[in-house]
């Protein structure tokens, strides 16, 4: 079917609107024929509409004279249509899938409305679905957002939260939850269009973090005076693994296994500090304990002025806005993440 899953949605219910005015309708005319045919009172004659059109034979109001009892079948009949249409039209929407549609949009968009912190992935192409596939695999909170209708109903199969529509589009971005997201991810082949989502997604949400693919290094320069924090170029990336699995084929296969293997055992995580919510700024390592407390490694530390530290050691003192890079399991992680960010009652 063309139209978005909204489109459908909203003309299912015009549908239904449409059907219930012509019930409104009949019992208008019902009333208003028995009260000029048999000078009923208003409630006599709503009473015998309501009770002709629900099936149910009563003559209590009133001995039905000739003219009445043919205005009564008059009323059947047209009855008895209404009830077909209103069938058939229900009947219809379950064949075409619109009740089913419109249930799993209306479920999408409370969900949608809920998300906070979450991630938009623009496009469902090759690398668009690979993003989600990773994304899904983390348990993180992300929705897709896709204008063409084949690759919106494959990532609605996926049962993704979806939201169809021209990623560039301001309507689209905030119908997405641009205001509340963390980071849009641009996978779109186009680089202009491309571009084209980091300006609206900046321009709707200043804080937000964007990341897009370039089909090329002079593209990517492009994306990053546009406002992109971060530029994948997919075939310089794929050149440089490459080469680094010929020279050094075991320590990338522990860094990818680390970082999105299926069956990994660990993971690196990053944190970041502030002085009111970690209680060990300005402490050097060695007295943090970090490491008996958790079981976790820092394997390095990036300063706020962008500074990084390899392998840091016992005397480096941690700062407020530095970035740790920890290596461990995922419970070795989570107990780091509550010593070093302890929620405070």
């Amino acid at each position: 079917m063309n139209g978005t899953a909204a489109e459908r949605l909203r003309q299912f219910r015009r549908r239904l609107l449409n059907i219930l005015g012509i019930v409104v309708a009949l019992y208008l005319i019902g009333v208003t024929g028995y009260v000029a045919i048999e000078h009923w009172s208003p409630l006599d004659a709503l009473y015998m509409t309501v009770s002709t059109l629900s099936g149910i034979s009563d003559s209590d109001a009133g001995t039905l004279t000739a003219p009445g009892k043919i205005f009564t079948i008059f009323l059947i009949l047209l009855g008895v249509t209404a009830l077909g249409f209103l069938i058939n039209q229900v009947v219809q929407a379950l064949g075409e899938g619109y009740l089913q549609e419109g249930l799993q949009f209306t479920r999408g968009q409370r969900m949608l409305s809920r998300l906070q912190d979450h991630f938009i992935v623009c496009g469902y192409g090759r690398m668009g679905s690979r993003i989600c596939e990773e994304l899904a695999h983390d348990h993180a909170p992300f929705v897709v957002v896709e204008a063409d209708p084949k690759a919106a109903s494959q990532a609605r199969a996926k049962e993704y939260l979806l939201v169809e529509g021209d990623a560039s589009d301001d309507e689209t971005l905030i119908a997405a939850g641009i205001e509340r997201s963390r980071c849009v991810i641009c996978a779109l082949p186009s680089d202009a269009d491309n571009l084209f989502i980091v300006l609206s997604a900046r321009n709707l949400n200043a804080g937000v973090r964007t990341i897009t693919r370039a089909s090329s290094e002079e593209a990517a320069v492009k994306l990053r005076r546009g406002g992109a924090d971060e530029v994948v170029s997919p075939y310089t990336t794929g050149a440089r693994r490459m080469a680094a699995i010929a020279l050094r084929p075991g320590v990338v296969d522990f860094i990818e296994t680390a970082i999105s293997g299926s069956n990994r055992s660990l993971f690196i995580e990053e944190f970041q500090i502030d002085r009111p919510q970690c209680p060990f700024v300005g402490l050097p390592l060695n007295q943090t304990d970090l490491r008996n407390k958790s079981g976790a490694l820092i394997v390095a530390i990036r300063r706020a002025d962008g500074s990084l530290i390899g392998n840091p050691n016992g005397e480096t003192i941690l700062a407020s806005g530095d970035m740790l890079f920890c290596l461990g399991t995922r419970p070795q992680l989570r107990i780091l993440a509550d010593v070093l960010l302890p929620i405070k009652a």
